[in-house]
């Protein structure tokens, strides 16, 4: 009876399709998997390691403390993902995620008025390691959580790729566009923006995203 119900599942994943993904029950979990992917990238956070020397230097640091910074982000960032493994169970997934969007609404609303005043020194340090310590404990790792439990069988091959694929589109469009909005609005415009994208999606989590701890697929 195992064999029989994973043989019938493996099938009717295989009869899925881009177009099935949009049909009755199924539209309302995938748009919210493709809002977590996107949200993952579009929250902001990955802008601090790729753009990390603009950061500091806006914060007024030389060379030599624009790169001791770095690797204190980076172990601060490697120390919280160990959290995560922690948290993520104990916790539960939807917990995370909203602690995830509204702290990092806060704290970029702060590093962006930081910046607008033209604050220096190593209050904008403890800003920049606190979100990406929350980002590591609560979004980078919990969206692979909830994309690998939001899905039913029939369409969780199809729609995770579909997800990644959203996911990874966002982390272009966010790495690219970037710099271009620095340009335009500044550092606080661009935090300030960031804030907002965090506040409306733990908004939208708060009434859309459900608890998958200990839950069946189905």
């Amino acid at each position: 009876m195992k064999n029989e119900g994973c043989t019938v599942a493996g099938n009717e994943s295989g009869k899925a399709t881009l177009k099935t993904l949009f049909q009755g029950k199924y539209g309302k979990i995938v748009t919210l998997g493709l809002f977590i992917a996107v949200f993952q990238q579009w929250c902001g956070t990955n802008v601090i390691f790729n753009y990390a020397e603009e950061i500091f230097k806006g914060a007024g640091f030389d060379v030599d403390g624009m790169f001791i910074n770095i690797v204190i982000t980076g172990i601060a960032n490697v120390v919280f993902t160990f959290v995560a493994l922690y948290t993520v169970e104990k916790w539960g997934r939807r917990t995370l995620m909203l602690i995830g969007a509204s702290g990092l609404g806060i704290i970029y609303f702060i590093l962006g008025t930081c910046y607008y005043m033209e604050v220096t020194g190593m209050l904008m340090v403890a800003l920049v390691v606190a979100a990406i310590s929350c980002y590591a404990m609560t979004l980078a790792p919990v969206t692979w959580v909830l994309l690998s439990e939001i899905f039913p069988h029939r369409i969780r091959g199809i729609a995770m790729a579909t997800c990644t694929f959203a996911l990874w589109t966002g982390c272009c469009t966010l790495t690219f566009s970037f710099p271009i909005m620095n340009d335009a609005l500044g550092s606080y415009g661009s935090f300030w923006i960031y804030s907002a994208i965090c506040l409306c999606a733990f908004a939208y989590l708060y009434r859309s995203c459900p608890e998958t701890k200990g839950k069946e697929l189905e």
